[in-house]
């Protein structure tokens, strides 16, 4: 993979990462579903992995890159928090124009009846990984196969306990074993799509590469924000759920450390 093309490392790596939605997905097929309280668990690890990508994979290379095109003082530190902000704020606009459901809370953004409840699930799991497969996408295409593989390599860790979490809801809406795991994979497809995406527009455009790192930042941190966390405390399993996102945070620090 080291000698492909930084755009075809992000598509092969955000699929890659997406796949693993799938693989987590599998234990529905066969034998007893995960406990809530397992769940809970898996997505703080999700978590915990989603926000040391945030802040060790992309907003601390998008402040190196700003000073890199010549921001000196505050600067730097101004582009990536604007980023940020922008990219918090793409995602926010996308959860409250594009209809879904959530699978605690129920619908929200505005009311669609034509929209059959699965679609819903897929629409709402899309918002979710679309800036995981950008993030990955971004990752490759500012610094290669080294700077990418850490971010794919995290994504796809926590991309497994969500799919696990995404096929185990619609079981329980009394969907079929065989549909549940193949929604669930189903929604891992958007993250190539948007890795593709990120890893050709930074390579295009290098000037956009610290706008386009610290915006991959923001999406993930309001998704974690807005989405994972409340998910994990409805169900009183908060102190599980921490402990997840602590071992989660930790491994991929480790792994950013080790491998990038």
């Amino acid at each position: 993979m080291a000698q492909l093309s930084p755009v075809m490392l992000g598509l092969v790596g955000s699929l890659l990462a997406g796949l693993m939605t799938s693989v987590g997905a599998l234990p529905v097929l066969f034998g007893k579903t995960p406990t809530r309280m397992w769940r809970d668990i898996s997505l703080g690890f999700a978590a915990g992995v989603m926000l040391a990508a945030s802040f060790f994979s992309l907003i601390i290379p998008a402040l190196d890159a700003a000073e890199e095109q010549g921001a000196t003082g505050a600067m730097p530190a101004l582009i990536v928090c604007a980023a940020i902000l922008i990219g918090m704020g793409v995602v926010a606009l996308m959860n409250e124009t594009i209809p879904h459901e959530h699978f605690a809370s129920g619908r929200e953004g505005p009311e669609a009846a034509a929209v059959r409840r699965v679609w819903l699930f897929i629409i709402a799991i899309a918002i979710h990984n679309a800036p995981e497969g950008l993030a990955v996408g971004v990752a490759f295409g500012a610094e290669g196969f080294e700077g990418g593989f850490p971010v794919a390599l995290g994504i796809g860790l926590q991309n497994a306990p969500e799919g696990l979490a995404v096929a185990v809801a619609l079981l329980g809406e009394k969907y079929s074993r065989m549909t549940a795991f193949g929604v669930a994979a189903l929604t891992g497809l958007i993250e190539p799509v948007m890795g593709l995406l990120g890893a050709a527009v930074i390579v295009v455009a290098q000037p956009l590469l610290p706008w386009g790192l610290a915006f991959a930042a923001g999406a993930m941190l309001y998704v974690i924000s807005h989405e994972i966390i409340p998910e994990t405390h409805r169900s009183g399993h908060q102190n599980q759920a921490t402990l997840g996102l602590a071992v989660g945070l930790v491994v991929m620090l480790f792994l950013d450390v080790w491998l990038g």
